[in-house]
């Protein structure tokens, strides 16, 4: 077969390897274990001065981990090979104690013009499932608040925090990002709307980086088993044709 016929098939072997690399060193999403764990940035519609956060765990393996850490759930939950044994009565244990609602306050910080909030635990109904609201509350009403988000990061450096806050504006919290200034009313955040709207575009490009190679290998790997079929299908033409 002539050397051009190759030519497609070497391409696609060569875009399908160069793709699964980058999709091996992309990290994955949010956090070591699997899904990421997530934050809500909000305003409270009837107090102009509280600001709320609800966190929610990755996943119930992160809440038994956090367990153990706090001292409220046996070391046995974590084995011997790394794995972790979760129970229901985790998230209770954990939503209804002193320890967590502190942790919860030491790496989930609020301040606005400066000045710290003060913050307030609701307990958690559901924990698992709805996750776990903190109210602070702050000096007067809140048009910008500077958010500061390490939950889980004493665990795991490589521990990353998804947020989302008003009118659907995200960012990634993590290593060297710990901080970010949310717009929650007329006062814009520190940086203004071109700031905001950098801060969107990286963080589109961040969850983009974890999934798009994923997608494009999805997308090359059948076009290099049409190739090959195509292939195995010409190889006896060429060979009764051959004198």
């Amino acid at each position: 077969m002539p050397s051009t016929a190759r030519w497609p098939r070497r391409v696609v072997i060569a875009v399908a390897f160069t793709v699964t690399l980058l999709a091996m060193a992309v990290p994955a999403g949010a956090h070591p274990y699997g899904y990421p764990q997530t934050v809500t940035v909000a305003a409270d519609a009837t107090r102009p001065e509280v600001v709320r956060l609800t966190w929610k765990a990755g996943g119930v393996d992160e809440l038994t981990l956090l367990g153990v850490k706090l001292g409220l759930l046996p070391q046995d939950r974590v084995l011997l090979d790394g794995a972790i044994s979760f129970q229901t009565s985790d998230a209770t244990v954990l939503a209804t104690s002193a320890p967590f609602a502190s942790y919860l306050l030491t790496q989930m910080t609020v301040s606005s013009d400066g000045h710290a909030c003060t913050g307030v635990v609701d307990p958690p109904s559901d924990l698992v499932g709805s996750g776990v609201d903190v109210d602070y509350t702050c000096a007067g009403p809140v048009g910008a608040a500077r958010v500061e988000v390490r939950m889980l990061s004493d665990l795991d450096q490589a521990y990353q925090t998804v947020a989302t806050g008003p009118q659907g504006k995200r960012q990634v919290y993590g290593p060297g990002r710990y901080a970010h200034d949310w717009a929650l009313g007329a006062a814009p955040a520190a940086g203004g709307a071109d700031h905001d709207r950098d801060h969107d575009r990286a963080a589109t490009w961040k969850v983009a980086g974890s999934v798009g190679p994923l997608l494009l290998v999805a997308a090359v790997v059948p076009l290099l088993r049409r190739q090959v079929r195509r292939r195995r299908f010409l190889a006896p033409n060429k060979g009764e044709n051959s004198p």
